[in-house]
């Protein structure tokens, strides 16, 4: 039995979609960029000039990087004048993201595991 939080539904068996989704979603957080965007995005909105410095990669493979988020449906957008405002999808993206970093740095130093 899946669980992911306490106050979610559980899962007897994933769907041949959910496990489609969250294959994609995976392979999305498998690109160093798009995984560091992410990170940043889980904090609050973000403009592609204020990613762009914050990844230290090039304007255009941000926006590159972006537009595959988007269509994995990990990240929203929102416009501000003519800038576009780009943020994490909701809670359980923002969680996915900090928790594959605390398992990295667990991992990296020897820190006990949760339970």
């Amino acid at each position: 039995m899946l669980m992911y939080a306490p106050d979610e539904t559980t899962v007897d068996s994933p769907t041949d979609a959910q496990v489609a989704t969250a294959v994609t979603a995976l392979r999305m957080l498998a690109d160093p960029t798009r995984l560091r965007l992410l990170w940043v995005l889980r904090d609050g909105e973000q403009d592609v000039s204020t990613l762009t410095a914050a990844v230290g990669a090039a304007r255009p493979a941000v926006s590159q990087h972006l537009a595959k988020l988007l269509l994995a449906g990990l990240v929203h957008t929102r416009r501000d004048g003519r800038r576009v405002l780009y943020r994490a999808a909701g809670g359980h993206v923002r969680r996915l993201v900090t928790e594959v970093f605390h398992a990295a740095d667990h991992h990296l130093t020897g820190a006990p595991e949760h339970d």
